[in-house]
């Protein structure tokens, strides 16, 4: 495709293309692919005039020469991926715009009096349709306020008035259907995969590039470096490292062999593999949780919701309103002026919108948010409870002290710790076999019958004699393993700090290895944090014994704990917590922090959690960083304060319209203008950003 420059400044270019027409897939073809492209910050094409404006930053030199190679045909062969953008709803409601517009000054300045008046009655049939259906239902809303105000113009013999209403409230329609769509469209789009076609291999072994809804159950197709499953499935051929943080929030690529199940989502990042489909596209995991954020307006917050009930109570008023002026005056004009500025557009449009653009800001953050109403909590919550272990630390036990005993030498116990550990593949067997390798420890075997008790340690034989680790009540109180006297003041001054395993040969204590689960990095700054946030208590939870606790606790600046709970128990805390009036945040990664992530006022999951945590939790966090949190509650309470803010300016500027209309300073149709406008300007600042820079800087 050849390109001619139009207009250029540095970093900023506006050309236009070769060609008499763009088609929109053309359009959406060349914003995406350049947008690809090294070097380029943004494009804006402009299909109905084949123009564009590339930003960008580098050699102009390099931008000359992506766009002089630039082709449809390449630009579908390099991508599997279906390019998707508002385009074409946009294009749909401009054009359904121009004709309202066109259609409503045609028939003013071309049709006779007598035919505008006819023509205007039989548009605004359905109004007056609408309106007896609703009376009818026994309610009363907005609706009814159209159908009287128009009625009305119509019974004094203002049709011009009742035609302009009519123009005005399509025209604001128009504009808030699409305002609502294309916010929802972009949060879903923003969570989709947008996957189109797919390389299906046949039986045969060839390889034919297909749509992806024609894929079915047992079908192979070949998935390469740099793209994205675009279904469940069972890996059959290829080694390959997948990217799965869309889905787990795993950072680091996990290695998948075949045999392995894989979900849709996971991005490739070394390696080709073959797919055998084991779900219909729309129906793999990742397509379950698009479904989820498209619904997710069901899960309304109590503010919404309250929104939308003041402005259906607020439609008797305004009916009583516009009686009471047209008793008082005996102005029609007045009267219909008072019924043409409603509260109901406003309220029930600007709030729904500012959930979505929250959640969709949130979205772009990699946090799920399953519904409005848990962001209004999240701002409200005053309590924020943490599990310990794959939340506050990074769940990957460290041996960070190795203690002899009985004149034994250091070395020489981990290598022994390390020979019956490697056998047990749990989490701290781990950390003492990968001690001993880092130091360089070769443990080869020494010992014969290997026995091991579930949750207590390890029994076996070196040589002649017993020897056992394991926690402190297998080996002193069901080993009966002893301290030499000469030992105990030095078994007295273990550190509490870290949690302790103990090796002992011939029933003598010999070592004492200490174990440290690391806290996160950011852990002590993000509850400080959530403080300054208006978090009034945070609460630590853990099955770790009470003394890794207290020293957990005291240097997080944590404000309670509790140590040794069950899953059970942590439930009974945040039950005990919201009976006393508090609205509870809990936050969680396992399988045992289910029951109080489902309880919880809002649950969190963050990070590489497991699967049914993240599914349990209101909210998910991709990122392995806590400081998510604080940003989380940060954009909670941004959007509270703009929904009030929203809420005053709506009471306050219909209010005035209202008045203005009831003394006879407000024509019908100029209240309908104002009234619509403000509406549509009041939706699009709605969806604007929530958080500025400083906001967004997590200290």
């Amino acid at each position: 495709m050849r390109f001619r420059i139009m207009h250029e400044s540095p970093g900023r270019m506006r050309l236009r293309a070769d060609m008499r027409s763009m088609s929109l897939r053309q359009a959406d073809l060349l914003e995406a692919w350049l947008s690809a492209q090294p070097g380029v910050d943004h494009v804006t094409i402009y299909e109905r005039t084949c123009s564009l404006t590339v930003l960008y930053h580098g050699e102009r030199s390099a931008v000359c020469r992506m766009l002089s190679d630039f082709t449809c045909e390449k630009a579908e062969k390099m991508t599997d991926q279906q390019v998707h953008s508002s385009r074409p709803m946009n294009r749909e409601y401009k054009e359904k715009l121009v004709f309202l517009v066109i259609r409503y000054y045609m028939k003013r300045l071309l049709l006779p009096s007598v035919v505008r008046k006819a023509v205007t009655l039989f548009q605004t049939i359905p109004r007056f349709a609408q309106a007896l259906k609703v009376l009818a239902s026994g309610a009363l809303t907005v609706d009814v306020l159209d159908g009287i105000a128009i009625g009305a113009s119509i019974l004094t013999g203002d049709y011009q008035t009742a035609g302009s209403v009519h123009f005005l409230l399509n025209v604001g329609e128009t504009l808030d259907e699409w305002t609502h769509k294309r916010s929802v469209e972009d949060l879903a789009r923003s969570m989709s995969l947008q996957v189109d076609q797919v390389w299906r291999l046949d039986a045969e072994g060839k390889q034919s590039m297909v749509p992806l809804l024609s894929i079915v159950p047992g079908d192979r197709i070949i998935v390469h470096t740099g793209h994205v499953l675009p279904m469940d499935g069972i890996l059959e051929e290829g080694d390959v490292m997948l990217n799965q943080a869309s889905l787990t929030g795993e950072s680091v690529p996990v290695a998948k062999r075949p045999g392995s199940a894989v979900y849709a989502g996971s991005v490739v990042e070394e390696g080709s593999c073959v797919l055998r489909v084991t779900h219909e596209a729309g129906e793999n995991r990742y397509d379950r949780i698009v479904r989820m954020i498209e619904d997710s307006e069901r899960l309304k917050s109590a503010v919404e919701n309250r929104a939308s009930s003041l402005a259906d109570r607020l439609v008797p008023w305004c009916l009583s309103g516009s009686l009471l002026t047209w008793l008082l005056t005996r102005n029609t004009a007045r009267a219909v002026s008072v019924l043409m500025v409603d509260f109901s557009c406003a309220l029930k449009l600007s709030m729904p919108l500012s959930v979505l653009s929250a959640m969709r800001e949130a979205g772009r953050r990699g946090i799920t948010v399953k519904g409005g109403r848990f962001m209004e909590m999240i701002s409200g919550a005053d309590t924020v409870i943490f599990d310990k272990t794959g939340t506050l630390t990074h769940a990957c036990p460290t041996v960070v002290e190795v203690v002899p005993f009985n004149e034994e030498n250091a070395r020489e116990m981990l290598k022994i710790a390390a020979c019956l550990e490697e056998h047990f593949p749990h989490s701290v067997a781990n950390a003492v076999v990968k001690a001993a390798y880092e130091r360089g420890i070769d443990h080869r075997e020494m010992h014969s019958g290997v026995e091991y008790v579930v949750a207590h340690g390890i029994a076996t034989k070196i040589g002649e004699k017993r020897a056992v680790i394991g926690s402190g009540h297998f080996i002193f109180e069901d080993e009966g393993v002893e301290i030499r006297p000469e030992d105990q003041a030095r078994f007295d001054s273990l550190s509490r700090s870290v949690s302790w395993i103990y090796l002992g040969i011939g029933g003598i204590l010999s070592a004492a290895i200490g174990i440290s689960d690391p806290l996160r990095p950011e852990a002590c700054r993000t509850v400080r944090a959530l403080h300054a946030e208006g978090i009034k208590k945070a609460v630590m939870l853990t099955g770790d014994n009470s003394r890794v606790a207290q020293a957990v606790a005291g240097e997080l600046g944590i404000d309670e704990y509790r140590a040794e709970v069950l899953p059970e128990d942590k439930a009974d805390f945040i039950k005990a917590e919201q009976e006393a009036g508090r609205t509870v945040i809990m936050i969680g990664d396992g399988i045992n922090d289910t029951p109080a992530l489902s309880l919880a006022d809002v649950g969190i999951a963050v990070g590489s959690g497991a699967v049914i945590a993240r599914e349990v939790a209101d909210v998910t966090i991709a990122a392995e960083d806590l400081g998510e949190l604080v940003w989380l509650k940060r954009l909670s309470d941004a959007l509270m304060r703009r929904i009030h803010r929203n809420y005053r300016f709506v009471m306050g500027f219909n209010g005035a319209l209202i008045l203005l209309g009831a003394f006879g300073l407000l024509a019908p149709a100029q209240g309908a203008l104002l009234h619509n406008t403000s509406t549509i300007l009041l939706s699009m600042d709605c969806m604007t950003r929530l958080l500025n820079e400083e906001e967004e800087n997590i200290q």
